[in-house]
């Protein structure tokens, strides 16, 4: 085996397993771990640092395309070492830095799914769980983009159960996903000028992605069957 087939080999073995369904399970996972390592700044990191990996992955095989490669290795790896290194040395700039190249290839990762829901009429079983990893990789990106703007403007956030105390990523993550779907549970609150911005951004997203990603998917899927029946 030449060592350009390998990489060939590799990326349709990953394609018959659905990477979309991949990431939304990782997501999943690392949910479950956040519960427990949440309060540990190392291990808070790791995880972080774990799921850059996995993102990175999953980009590459459903994008087809080796500018992505490129785009995400170059926000990716300063992002995992500055993990790394506030891990170790605890420091809030180095987290902030962190924080924020990791939103931006979390929404850049999104915008890369879209485009590959968007793509054609045909939709395939790897698209629908596109649509469910795509909405995590939003929420995601939205709840680093909070933390950031209260490592660098402390109190820009308020929660109604924890007063004056920061907020964990978990709880940031909470807000992002009630804001994304317009549940809106108000424990925490927006309390600065910018934090208010990014809270409307997340609810204006999460309603346009709902209104023409997730309704063409639906309106195609439903012609298709439809084409089927008769």
């Amino acid at each position: 085996m030449t060592e350009t087939e390998y990489p060939g080999r590799v990326k349709r073995a990953l394609f018959q397993h659905h990477p979309s369904a991949f990431l939304l399970a990782a997501q999943a996972l690392l949910l479950i771990l956040y519960v427990v390592f949440d309060e540990i700044h190392s291990g808070r990191a790791l995880i972080s640092a774990l799921g850059v990996v996995v993102l990175m992955l999953v980009v590459w095989v459903v994008t087809h395309s080796p500018a992505v490669n490129w785009v995400a290795w170059v926000l990716a790896v300063p992002a995992f070492l500055l993990s790394m290194i506030s891990a170790l040395t605890p420091n809030a700039t180095l987290l902030a830095w962190s924080a924020l190249l990791e939103g931006i290839l979390y929404f850049y990762a999104a915008g890369s799914m879209i485009a590959y829901m968007m793509e054609d009429t045909l939709v395939t079983v790897d698209e629908l769980f596109a649509a469910g990893a795509t909405f995590t990789l939003l929420a995601w990106g939205f709840a680093y983009l909070f933390m950031v703007v209260q490592i660098w403007s402390p109190g820009s956030f308020v929660s109604q159960l924890n007063s004056g105390q920061p907020l964990t990523f978990l709880e940031f993550l909470s807000l992002s996903f009630t804001n994304l779907s317009a549940t809106g549970l108000s424990d925490v609150l927006p309390a600065a000028k910018m934090a208010r911005v990014l809270v409307m951004l997340a609810q204006f997203t999460g309603v346009g992605y709902v209104a023409v990603v997730v309704s063409r998917l639906i309106g195609l899927t439903i012609q298709r069957t439809g084409r089927k029946r008769g």
